[in-house]
């Protein structure tokens, strides 16, 4: 299974390093399923019982071929969030949910497991954030890959219970960027109120600018492509309409000493 697409027809696959990934993805794939079955994984799931004369429950397990139509609903939703939940696993883990008939339970489980204690969480937070501080633009990155980056570390905080606001996230962008931007940078926070930019706002001007700045940058090349070209020729040119051999020498002379 390809952990990063993954398929629609099958659960994300939990191994013991992709929990942040795989949970928002589980969620989204049981709700796709039908509204039974994530609620059984979040409200839980009983085995109807037998009841008394009065029609309150007893401690005995009713049969299957008992059950009512309400009953079986609920059931089949706990059955197929189980299901997604033994499937959505790697065989390590499996081993922590094996046992279990509610799903609720198998969810519960993992989560203290992935998540950690209090204090990993906490640890984990302060190397995310140093990852976060560290983060710049490459040379060679275009806005949209470095912006997908931010993003990622945007919901790997959220994961963590800790949302970045858009104007921390604006401000580690601007700061984040390649010098060809500095101008672009400095015009914005001349002109715009910075604390109440949005990203998406802050990506499409930056996108126009990238885009600007490439077209005069293809057409520069292109200038002295042609510059440089049209040279050569004028010097076969010449050099076709002399046959002596030092006068070769010095229009080679005159060729090098522009390009250098």
């Amino acid at each position: 299974m390809d952990r990063e697409g993954g398929y629609v027809t099958r659960p994300p696959l939990l191994d013991d390093s992709n929990y942040d990934i795989w949970k928002a993805r589980m969620i989204a794939f049981l709700k796709s399923m039908d509204s039974r079955t994530w609620k059984a994984v979040l409200k839980g799931w009983e085995h109807p019982k037998v009841k008394d004369a009065n029609g309150a429950d007893t401690d005995e397990l009713k049969p299957e071929e008992d059950w009512t139509a309400a009953e079986d609903s609920l059931a089949l939703g706990n059955s197929k969030a189980l299901n997604a939940l033994f499937n959505g696993v790697d065989k390590n883990m499996f081993r922590l949910i094996k046992k279990f008939e509610v799903a609720k339970d198998a969810w519960e489980i993992l989560k203290p497991t992935q998540e950690g204690t209090a204090k990993v969480k906490i640890s984990r937070l302060q190397n995310l954030t140093r990852k976060f501080e560290n983060l710049r633009m490459k040379e060679d990155e275009s806005v949209h890959n470095f912006y997908m980056n931010v993003m990622d570390f945007a919901n790997s905080f959220d994961d963590l219970g800790e949302k970045l606001s858009d104007e921390k996230i604006v401000r580690k962008i601007l700061r984040s960027l390649t010098k060809k931007f500095d101008m672009k940078v400095i015009a914005m926070e001349e002109a715009q109120d910075i604390s109440t930019m949005k990203v998406d706002e802050l990506i499409g001007s930056l996108q126009t600018y990238e885009s600007s700045v490439n077209e005069k940058i293809e057409k520069k090349n292109k200038s002295i492509a042609f510059v440089s070209n049209t040279e050569d020729e004028d010097l076969e040119s010449d050099m076709e309409s002399t046959n002596n051999v030092s006068e070769v020498i010095v229009l080679l002379g005159r060729q090098f000493n522009k390009h250098w």
